[in-house]
């Protein structure tokens, strides 16, 4: 069997690129929606969670690459003419699907890919090449974007194939032509060779719009995150924050995942001179965000915002061997733990610079109690602040 194609049929590359490429695709496709519906109230239920999603990135992955494969093949090779070339309206449409199921072949694991690289995930891409993509920072916004674009791209792929599907199976069962068979078997029956290969750049340029089109809408519509920067308020006290990041970070399946807190309202006193003062602090928790696990992170099994939706720390500070420390109380989860955080302090007239890093343990806060050990979520959540306040 020939692996060149011919102006009549496939040769044995493009119908082994083919089948391969339908095979990985319509495998990922079902890992999906079993990612998305399976239980996560277990260590074994996460990790399960977990390993399906990276299954279904690296299939991803994996059909990326041979679909990229048979598209450059494709591109050499000379296309088969239709066979019935005087089917105007259903050679173009069916051309132009053709077009689609390639674009949705690339699109489609790319933007997955993207999501993956700007986002704060935990289930990993099963290869040694790293989690990250040059070029694309982590960043709740992209993220938002390339999940939207997999999302809506996912749609368009599954109406490509299921229109090229019915196609073939027309001309299988209503036409009674050779055109399924020249991608089965390779051989076309003789009475219908027709006498040119087909070109033609309509269909291509339908489905370079149907994807533009697309693709502008999502990226004009797509969920913006809250902003990373914090809005503080402070009614009382001799500083006010300005500006700043709190952030926290958790160790998931062995994955550092930062999530980030959207604001605060504070009343801080403190004196320079003596290095002493209090402080209190209330965060508003909606708004929270966490890469991939935001909603896991914000749900019953978790801070449970719906039920716990404010945390408080109310904290004494003074200087403890040359560092000055913030010695007080959270309340967060229902639960009321001591906490200690120590910070640094620059000092540049009326305002000031404060950088610090606080260890919580999650069990002092009956989070995540269904995770008895650190097999899927460590016990330690590192919460880092850096803001900027002025002297009131």
């Amino acid at each position: 069997m020939p692996r060149a194609n011919s102006p009549t049929s496939y040769g044995s590359v493009a119908r082994a690129l083919h089948w391969l490429t339908a095979l990985l695709i319509l495998a990922n496709i079902p890992l999906a929606f079993l990612a998305e519906n399976l239980s996560r109230g277990t260590d074994a239920d996460v990790a399960r969670v977990a390993a399906t999603y990276s299954l279904h990135k690296t299939t991803g992955i994996a059909a990326f690459a041979v679909a990229l494969a048979r598209i450059l093949w494709a591109l050499s090779q000379t296309r088969p003419a239709p066979l019935h070339p005087e089917r105007r309206v259903e050679t173009l449409l069916a051309e132009a699907v053709h077009w689609s199921l390639y674009a949705a072949l690339l699109i489609m694991p790319v933007t997955g890919w993207l999501y993956h690289a700007a986002s704060a995930g935990f289930a990993p891409i099963w290869w040694p090449f790293g989690q990250s993509l040059p070029f694309v920072p982590k960043s709740d916004d992209l993220a938002a974007q390339f999940r939207a674009l997999h999302g809506w791209s996912s749609k368009l792929l599954v109406l490509s194939i299921l229109a090229h599907v019915a196609g073939a199976l027309k001309h299988a069962f209503i036409d009674r032509d050779g055109t399924l068979a020249r991608m089965v078997s390779g051989r076309t029956q003789a009475a219908n060779l027709p006498a040119a290969t087909y070109t033609s750049l309509r269909p291509a340029s339908l489905a370079l719009l149907a994807w533009a089109a697309l693709i502008s809408a999502t990226l004009a519509f797509a969920p913006a995150t809250p902003p990373q920067t914090v809005t503080a308020t402070s009614a009382t006290g001799n500083w006010a924050v300005t500006a700043g990041t709190v952030t926290f970070t958790s160790k998931i399946i062995g994955t550092d995942v930062t999530g980030t807190l959207p604001g605060f309202s504070a009343t801080i006193n403190y004196d320079e001179t003596r290095k002493t003062g209090t402080l209190a602090v209330t965060l508003p928790l909606a708004g929270l965000t966490m890469g991939a696990v935001t909603q896991q992170a914000t749900g019953p099994d978790f801070l449970d915002l719906a039920h716990n939706p404010t945390a408080l720390f109310r904290a004494g500070i003074a200087e403890q061997g040359g560092q000055l420390v913030a010695t007080g109380t959270l309340t967060l989860h229902g639960r009321t733990a001591p906490v200690d955080l120590p910070f640094t302090l620059i000092l540049d007239g009326k305002q000031a610079h404060v950088t610090g890093q606080a260890t919580l343990d999650r069990r002092d806060f009956a989070i995540g109690s269904a995770y008895a050990d650190e097999t899927t979520l460590a016990f330690p959540v590192i919460v880092t602040i850096d803001l900027t306040a002025s002297r009131s």
